[in-house]
């Protein structure tokens, strides 16, 4: 009877599916920034006119107390990924990641037929034939055409699509928005053709926090020694070259030593040798083990796991683990907070500051005096349409309709973005308070809001602010009459 195994079912490699997480993500930024609600855009932060758009809602640059929080979701978010995944991110989100598989794998390999295979990424193109220069040229073009687009959309987050095209139309005045594109796209195309995934291991300093933020429990791509062998010693230095060197050593060792783990590394390292910085978990040496290994029955040696299941043989691993509990509670309550803080944004700014004369005090006749307190008030609409503004006083109990607004007389009409100041004066002539040491000092509110479709007190736009009503002691009020 045949020992011989058959060979396993070759599963979906996970280079597929990063290449169908690149697609979703492409797409995904190029078209949010065209979509609107209501006017606004789900994110923008613009420096043009001082507008943060978040969640299709519109915050001015005085709420942009909003920012440390979206900061702390993001870095929180990929330091989470970390601790579950290690460096998932760099390998399925990051943008360097995506454009350096299109330029290599899709560019250079399936294109140009610059590159003979994309499972073999070590052999860098022979740049002394002619054809070679020629489709190298060829790439470098594209590429450059691709990261103007790429720069183009990172740029709509700050600068929208319906300014951004007129910019461009109106050139002479928008220099820093052309400078800034050209940077960007140059920038790009000599990460994404020279420096390569140098970037990843020498420059992003993301490499660096991960090994902080791993624990036995992380999962990665990891090299299985328990069956494959140690191609490695402790100091990292290469025992066999060789399978039959290897199994002389290590009889039941499984590893072919074929090194196609290796050939297909993007950042050219070899997986057999343990945890390093550079991996950033693309997972394609898993792809090209479980290729190898599969033609040969067996599951393969290089998985992504952790260090508890696959080198320390504990266990299963544990993912609902306290720090990654802690990661996500930390998660939900940033976001309940940031959801909370923009859902009671105010849809007019009100800055409310009393004049420097407390009062002033005039006799009307009939024994009464009339008492006026003047304010500059500093409004701004924030809403995309033109609106009238009204404005109420609410005084404390008991003095229900005694203080009114003498001056304007007429709403605010503001323009949409635009500051503006006016004088507004608060009147009485009822005797509020009878002091006969000081004047008093009465807390009132006052209400700004605007009328919606039916003529009625918006509940949208509306505010309310705190202010103080000065009121002379008793012989000022006497010797006016």
């Amino acid at each position: 009877m045949s020992t011989e195994k058959k060979p396993l079912k070759i599963p979906m490699p996970w280079r597929y599916k990063r290449y169908y997480m690149f697609t979703f993500a492409t797409i995904f930024t190029l078209v949010l920034p065209w979509i609107t609600y209501n006017g606004n855009h789900f994110f923008l932060l613009s420096f043009d006119k001082l507008k943060l758009h978040l969640g299709f809602i519109q915050f001015d640059m005085q709420e942009l107390y909003l920012m440390p929080f979206l900061l702390m979701l993001m870095f929180l978010t990929i330091f989470g990924m970390t601790v579950v995944g290690g460096r998932v991110f760099c390998g399925w989100v990051c943008p360097q990641t995506l454009f350096r598989v299109v330029y290599r794998d899709l560019i250079e390999t399936k294109i140009l037929k610059l590159r003979k295979r994309i499972k073999n990424k070590q052999k860098e193109p022979d740049m002394t034939k002619t054809e070679n220069k020629i489709k190298h040229a060829v790439a470098l073009l594209i590429a450059f055409l691709l990261s103007f687009v790429a720069a183009a959309d990172f740029l709509w987050f700050f600068v929208p699509p319906e300014d951004f095209f007129p910019y461009l139309a109106d050139y002479s005045n928008h220099w820093t928005l052309i400078g800034a594109m050209v940077a960007i796209a140059l920038f790009l195309v000599y990460d994404i053709a020279f420096l390569k995934e140098n970037f990843c291991a020498y420059v992003c300093p993301y490499s660096r926090v991960q090994s902080v933020l791993y624990d036995e429990h992380t999962v990665m791509a990891l090299y299985n020694t328990h069956r494959g062998g140690d191609i490695y010693d402790e100091t990292h230095h290469k025992n066999f070259t060789k399978q039959k060197d290897l199994q002389a050593f290590e009889p039941n060792a499984e590893c072919t030593t074929c090194e196609s783990c290796v050939t297909v590394c993007p950042t050219h390292i070899d997986i057999r040798k343990g945890l390093q910085l550079e991996c950033i978990n693309c997972l394609e040496c898993v792809d090209a083990c479980t290729t190898v290994m599969g033609k040969l029955g067996k599951p393969s040696l290089v998985t992504w796991s952790s260090d508890y299941e696959i080198i320390e043989q504990k266990g299963k691993t544990k993912f609902l683990r306290p720090k990654v509990l802690a990661y996500a509670a930390l998660l939900v309550g940033i976001t309940v907070i940031l959801g909370f803080m923009g859902g009671t944004k105010e849809h007019m700014l009100l800055n409310i500051n009393k004049e420097n004369r407390l009062y002033s005090t005039k006799h009307i006749g009939e024994g009464k005096v009339r008492v006026d307190n003047s304010y500059v008030f500093l409004l701004q609409n924030t809403e995309n349409k033109k609106l009238k503004f009204y404005f109420e006083v609410i005084p404390p109990k008991g003095m229900e309709g005694k203080i009114k607004i003498a001056k304007p007389t007429k709403p605010f009409t503001a323009n949409p973005g635009v500051k503006k100041k006016k004088i507004v004066t608060l009147r009485t002539t009822e005797v509020l308070v009878e002091n006969d040491r000081k004047d008093t000092i009465i807390p009132i509110t006052i209400h700004a809001y605007a009328l919606d479709a039916n003529g009625k007190k918006s509940t949208h736009i509306t505010v309310l602010r705190k202010s103080t009503f000065v009121y002379p002691k008793k012989s000022v009020i006497d010797k006016l009459k």
